[in-house]
């Protein structure tokens, strides 16, 4: 424990912009992947453990798409649609499969795809760490704020984070396309029995939630070392964050993502040795006084 190095940083506006920006990438990148579980549990009711593999996937597609056109939009584009095509199918030919089966069925399923997703990024680029760099666009000077330095890939990825978050929730809450995929989520038969393709909108939902991981996995490729298994760490957070946040609350993964984000930025100077520690602490203390979470509905 180190409250004075914390109380230092805090006092320094210099210190404090450089963790705020620290905590923002984390809890951004968390929260593309917690949205995208938190859409596929509220619609579908499936836990989707394959999640943080979606997230290594989207990484290596990106790499991929970068490596062969130097264009950091393909590989974005690479890394979000591939995975999103991907989730669709493993929805159909897989999940389909186990919907209504016990959840033990269920986690089967998932960490059997974790482990063959794994194995065959090391069948493809090798066991060994992949580094894809920072694109040309945003090899520049870090902007200046309060004394504090932040990259400019950082405000990008800020940027695109909250973007996508915004379309997500609007498409979800002011959309007829939205009206209907949350009334799949309360009464499927009777989105079917009203002539509507409930088993497109199924892999569409899912494909939506794995889109929103690879899109995280892409945009964290400059920045991250890529390595097989990469998504497990993230995947244990992201489920903290659905915990803290609420079930299937789009808005709770927000909140969620932010706290768990300053958490680990701030909690690494002050707690340097406890930081995962803290993260499971503020979940137990949520569970305590809010067993839904932060804007999770109460169980009827």
């Amino acid at each position: 424990m180190n409250l004075e190095a914390l109380a230092d940083c805090l006092s320094s506006a210099s210190c404090a912009v450089t963790q705020v920006s620290t905590g923002l990438i984390v809890g951004m990148l968390m929260f593309l992947v917690t949205s995208g579980l938190s859409l596929i549990f509220g619609v579908l009711g499936i836990i989707n453990f394959t999640h943080g593999a979606f997230y290594m996937m989207g990484a290596y597609c990106a790499f991929t798409a970068y490596a062969l056109t130097g264009s950091f939009l393909a590989a974005l584009a690479a890394g979000a649609l591939g995975v999103g095509l991907f989730g669709m199918a493993f929805e159909r030919l897989v999940m389909s499969r186990v919907y209504g089966r016990d959840i033990l069925m269920q986690l089967l399923v998932c960490y059997a795809m974790i482990l063959i997703l794994d194995d065959g990024v090391k069948l493809l680029y090798g066991g060994e760490y992949r580094m894809m760099g920072m694109p040309d666009a945003f090899a520049l000077p870090p902007v200046e704020i309060a004394g504090g330095f932040v990259p400019g890939y950082y405000l990008f990825m800020v940027g695109v984070a909250l973007a996508a978050g915004l379309v997500l929730w609007l498409g979800i809450n002011r959309t007829r396309l939205g009206k209907i995929v949350r009334a799949l989520a309360i009464n499927p038969q009777m989105v079917g029995a009203l002539g509507i393709n409930t088993t497109l909108l199924y892999a569409g939902v899912f494909g939506l939630g794995s889109l929103l991981a690879g899109l995280a996995g892409a945009l964290a490729a400059p920045i991250r070392t890529l390595t097989p298994g990469m998504g497990v760490s993230i995947l244990i957070e992201s489920f903290i964050v659905t915990v803290i946040g609420g079930m299937g609350s789009i808005a709770g993964a927000f909140l969620a993502a932010l706290l768990i984000g300053f958490t680990r930025a701030f909690g690494a100077i002050g707690f340097p040795l406890f930081v995962d520690g803290l993260m499971f602490a503020l979940m137990a203390l949520v569970l305590v006084v809010k067993p839904s979470g932060l804007l999770g509905r109460e169980a009827a």
